[in-house]
């Protein structure tokens, strides 16, 4: 031991000591401001533009007037029941097609799981949910007109060959209820591309020491699936949610008339030219609802937190 120690002063003592100038150079190179951040300029400009300035002129047109003087006028039409009732009317459309889109593209990724991930099927639905998800607007609008609309194929059908008339009460695919359907198209594909990694990420070894334990299938599931991946549920359930409550597009091609939810009252702010006193009521109409789903997303980012300790 005391030989191999003196070896190892010897060695350490005939090192050759850095010198003065590597060391400068060392600490030049630490000091000198990194570049990389330009990586981000673009990314930040787009924040800037598309986020924060909107967001302000929402926050500014709903408190002050054209004039530019402060009222709260336009705030307090926020407590209108006509108001009120198309904000329960969006929140109500948000929840429902969050909650049955959230459960059906729970069950897809379920039945995903025992796939081998690089094979067809598992390729073939993760592509079409990929694409799905964004399909919405003007042109999921137009599917469904042209489907199941008034005059759609599956309509004419059903009514001359097989005697059903779906639009015996009334025309449901133009008003509220007839949102659901759509929104639901887009909810479970979104729903498959955000929950599937954290289901993709179980690992074996739970379910055998579970096995070896005693435990059953049901157990695993219930003593440890559905705990260690109830966070990631909710978080993907709010995040449903605020991608149903901000939709615009797809309710504003079917539901050409009428103001039943959020972002269609603000098209009417925006568009009458009967709304006396209130002309900035459209921005505290955003206001609403840049405050729901501020906190939706914040207690997503707290949930996703939660779930990414197991995810890790």
């Amino acid at each position: 031991m005391t030989t191999l120690a003196t070896a190892g002063a010897d060695a350490a003592a005939s090192a050759p000591a850095p010198s003065a100038g590597s060391s400068q150079r060392a600490r030049d190179r630490r000091s000198a401001p990194s570049l990389a951040w330009l990586g981000l300029v673009p990314f930040a400009a787009y924040v800037l533009l598309f986020l924060a300035v909107p967001t302000v002129i929402a926050i500014a047109s709903g408190f002050f007037t054209d004039d530019g003087a402060f009222t709260w006028t336009n705030v307090s039409a926020l407590a209108d029941p006509v108001v009120l009732t198309t904000f329960a009317n969006s929140a109500g459309l948000s929840l429902l097609t969050a909650l049955v889109g959230a459960l059906v593209g729970a069950l897809v990724c379920y039945a995903l799981l025992g796939m081998n991930p690089e094979g067809v099927i598992r390729q073939t639905v993760d592509a079409a949910a990929g694409v799905l998800a964004q399909f919405g607007g003007v042109m999921l609008a137009f599917a469904f007109i042209a489907t199941i609309g008034i005059q759609g194929v599956v309509t004419l059908f059903l009514k001359d060959d097989l005697g059903v008339n779906i639009y015996e009460n009334g025309t449901w695919l133009y008003e509220l209820p007839g949102l659901v359907l759509p929104y639901i198209y887009f909810q479970i594909p979104l729903m498959v591309i955000t929950f599937m990694p954290a289901l993709a990420a179980l690992r074996p070894q739970w379910a055998e020491a579970n096995l070896t334990l005693g435990g059953t299938r049901a157990s695993f599931w219930l003593r440890v699936g559905i705990p260690v991946l109830a966070p990631s549920f909710l978080a993907s359930l709010l995040l449903l949610f605020a991608n149903a409550f901000s939709s615009y597009a797809t309710a504003a091609a079917l539901a050409s008339q009428g103001s039943q939810i959020v972002p269609l009252q603000i098209r009417t702010a925006l568009t009458s030219e009967t709304v006396l006193g209130r002309e900035n009521l459209a921005g505290a109409l955003a206001l609403g609802m840049i405050v729901i789903v501020g906190v939706v997303m914040a207690l997503y980012s707290l949930v996703q937190r939660r779930a990414a300790r197991w995810q890790a």
